[in-house]
Parts: C-alpha cells; structure tokens; sequence
C-alpha cells in the first residue's frame, strides 16, 4: 500500500489519521533519524505504529512495546495493512538489556508518574553508543484540556529535560523545539473540544487516566472529519509551509513539543 511522503501511513477506514501536530513531530523525526545507518529498533507506545510502518520500510529491523490492548490492536491492523513484519511486544523482554540500537518513544515519558525511572530503563535496553529519539509535549504554561484528556502528568522544560537524559546516562547530542506556530494553534483551539470529553470522576481518577492514556494515541475522532481537507493538494501545501516555517524555530523555545536526539553513553 502507498504512504503519503506528506502525511505518512493514514487508515480512515480504521478511525486512525495523522493529526497536525503529528504530521509536525514527524517531519522532524525523519530528518533526524535520515543518516542513521539502519538497525534493530524498539518503539515504546508506538499508538498505531504508522512511523514504525515507515521507519520498517527504510529498513529498520523493527519491534514495539505497547502495554495498551486497543493500541496493540489498531496498530497489527496497520502493519498488516501496510504489509510490514513488526513484533509486538505486551510486556517487556527479559533480555532486552543493551540490544537496540535505537529506542524511540514518541510522546509517551509525559504519561509516566516515575519518568526518571523508566527512562533508565528504556536507557539500559540501548546498546552503548546507540540512540534515543524522544519527544514530548513543552512547557507547564501550555498546559490544556488536551493534557488531561490524554493522562498526562507533565509538560517538560528545556532544562530539566536535558537534566534528565544526562542523569539517565545519555549525551543530548540535538534538542530541537517543534511545532510552532502551528502546534501551538491548534492545541488552542481543541481546548474546548477535549474539554467536552473528559470524563471526570474524582472516585475513579487512576482507572481515568489509564482510560486517557491508552486512547491517546489511538483515538483520532476530531481528526478524522478534517482529514479530507488535509489530504487535498492545499490541504497538503499548507502543511508544507508549516513544515518550513517550524524549521526557522526549531532552535527557538517557543513550539509547543520537544524532539531530542541522544546517545547512550559507553
């Protein structure tokens, strides 16, 4: 099956579309990860594994690690989709230490309570001198309906982030801030509508937000209506604007999401 080289892998038909800040986190992953010689790779919380699907086609020897039954779920049906062979993985391999030569874990430290903990963790499954590429969502004053909605714990700083890649044993060697400005509209304006659907009950807080945090990265209802429009040749323009004009400040600390490039030291 054809991927879109603007939007990537999308299954509609599956209730799955690339949103736009998606779309943004992407374009900046693959340009990081362009001159990476190709090796056996782990993504942690992959969703519906549409950039695993990719990075499988440029030929990583791909495998995930999703606690989420619905996200396991959605994401073999886009593999198989897509015709790819990518381990899933439930829980973790006792013989994960130092095996991949990248791990990957794309919005997903925020959903964590103990991120010190298990950053260490997903540290000691990398090869020494091998890569984690990580992103997450950027600053406290960002924080929105669209945080609690997904479970998060956090937004992160720039500071402390890097302050907790090199207590984790990691050398930062990019730290880039997409998104902007685009991300950043647009987590505005789906305020309200996350705001709507949050499901508040204080007696049931820790089922909730593994509730949110399961459907996060799957769930794509207010996406799937605009996906038309994206998907059309100014649809499509437009996004390549955005794309360049986050590039002008992706040194900047203004986006709305950090991506980082970091070695595991020796």
């Amino acid at each position: 099956m054809k991927i879109d080289p603007i939007l990537g892998p999308a299954v509609p038909e599956l209730g799955w579309v690339p949103a736009p800040r998606y779309l943004m986190r992407r374009a900046r992953i693959l340009q990081l990860m362009n001159k990476m010689p190709p090796g056996r790779l782990l993504e942690v919380g992959p969703g519906a594994a549409a950039l695993l699907v990719e990075l499988s086609q440029n030929g990583f020897q791909c495998e995930a690690l999703e606690l989420s039954a619905e996200a396991r779920t959605l994401s073999q049906s886009v593999i198989d989709k897509f015709g790819q062979d990518i381990p899933l993985h439930e829980i973790p391999c006792g013989q994960w230490q130092n095996c991949f030569d990248a791990l990957c874990a794309f919005d997903v430290l925020e959903h964590i309570e103990d991120d010190q903990q298990v950053l260490a963790q997903w540290v000691s499954w990398i090869k020494p001198g091998g890569q984690l590429l990580l992103s997450v969502p950027a600053h406290m004053k960002l924080w929105r309906a669209g945080d609690n909605w997904a479970g998060h714990f956090r937004r992160y700083e720039r500071e402390s982030l890097i302050k907790l890649l090199q207590n984790a044993g990691l050398e930062v060697e990019i730290f880039e801030c997409y998104g902007f400005p685009l991300t950043n509209l647009t987590e505005w304006i789906s305020a309200p509508i996350y705001a709507r659907r949050i499901y508040n009950n204080a007696q049931n807080e820790a089922v909730n937000r593994k509730q949110n945090n399961d459907r996060s990265g799957t769930d794509r209802g207010p996406h799937v209506k605009l996906y038309p429009l994206l998907r059309s040749l100014p649809g499509k323009w437009v996004l390549r604007i955005f794309s360049a004009i986050q590039k002008i400040f992706i040194n900047k600390d203004i986006g709305s999401g950090y991506v980082v490039k970091a070695k595991r030291q020796c």
